[in-house]
């Protein structure tokens, strides 16, 4: 899509302050129900807000050389609540609970009905970065393993059957962001390794079925939780090795934070691999271009240079905008020294 050794962003970009308050955001766990309380723009005012930030989001990867590039969430209170919660079949007034990944419990969506979609809910978004970029474009919607295990399931009364139903809901959105003008739509699909018992179970069925008859290039994305939140991570992924089975095209993972072992990438056959250079667990400095040089020609030694992409480990949201611009900039001039060297 743009030579070798494109760059891009795994989702998430940081919201400004004005915007939303990001004491109060940093402060917990990414919301399963709606957060509406984080916003700081009168309800009446808030679509057009969220427009002019997520403008501020799309200039500041343009200006720091990033190749695909996403409307950095900004409208989103977390990465998975703003899908799930549009869901037909979800009571969101008398929410349930769920364990989080760190075991503490946590306010979510419970399951009371049939899980429907009843409208597209992110087109919008994708029309909007659409306008307003001539570079290629990235939708993310959080994929149905990490939905099921982020609700309280009084209807279905089993785990895949609600993967499964969310799915169906998944794979109907997929098709309209590609309509609305989507280069790529991603999945966010963390709970994969939190839940990798259950992940063995079902959860690639669950993916496979939320892609089933897509023709548009897609990602999938896995990870560990935000460094941010999610303190005791592992150095190795449970269950990545099984997603060669998926009909993604493409596998974004984590590596620079946890120091991941990049042989395990030569699982993922011909796989093109989303690979994290960037270390989102340290918001008080920026790598400098020789580290991030050193990551990706570390990710060379297991990945044809055809077939692998550069990304920050993960959602950007919790680091200051200054940065994260800074990270950006820095992987955008490591991308083009080590393409300059190839």
């Amino acid at each position: 899509m743009q030579g070798i050794l494109p760059t891009t962003v795994v989702g998430s970009y940081p919201q400004p302050e004005w915007l939303v308050d990001r004491q109060m955001l940093g402060s917990r766990l990414p919301p399963r129900t709606r957060a509406l309380e984080i916003w700081r723009v009168a309800p009446e005012f808030l679509e057009q807000a969220q427009d002019d930030a997520t403008v501020v989001a799309i200039r500041d990867m343009e200006r720091a050389g990033i190749d695909i590039i996403t409307d950095g969430e900004i409208r989103r209170e977390s990465y998975s609540n703003r899908f799930a919660t549009a869901l037909d079949g979800m009571d969101l007034d008398n929410p349930g609970t769920a364990l989080d990944r760190t075991g503490h419990p946590n306010p979510v969506p419970r399951v009371v009905g049939p899980i429907h979609r009843t409208r597209p809910v992110e087109m919008r978004d994708v029309q909007f970065l659409r306008a307003n970029t001539d570079r290629p474009i990235k939708a993310t919607l959080p994929g149905p393993f990490t939905m099921s295990q982020q609700a309280q399931d009084d209807y279905y009364k089993d785990e895949e059957a609600l993967a499964m139903a969310l799915a169906a809901a998944v794979n109907e959105e997929v098709r309209d962001l590609f309509v609305a003008g989507a280069d790529i739509v991603q999945l966010d699909e963390p709970y994969l390794q939190a839940r990798a018992e259950k992940a063995e179970r079902f959860a690639i069925k669950a993916i496979n079925r939320a892609l089933e008859g897509i023709t548009g290039t897609t990602a999938l994305h896995t990870c560990f939780g935000y460094a941010h939140i999610v303190h005791d991570r592992p150095k190795g992924y449970p269950f990545l090795e099984p997603l060669a089975d998926t009909t993604a095209q493409q596998i974004s993972i984590e590596s620079a934070q946890q120091n991941v072992d990049l042989g395990v990438l030569k699982s993922l056959g011909g796989k093109t691999l989303i690979v994290g250079v960037i270390d989102l667990a340290d918001n008080s400095a920026v790598e400098s271009i020789e580290t991030m040089i050193n990551r990706i020609n570390n990710a060379l030694r297991f990945v044809d240079r055809e077939r692998l992409i550069l990304a920050p480990d993960c959602g950007m949201k919790y680091l200051s905008r200054d940065r994260a611009f800074g990270k950006l900039r820095a992987l955008a001039q490591a991308a083009e020294k080590v393409r300059a060297e190839l």
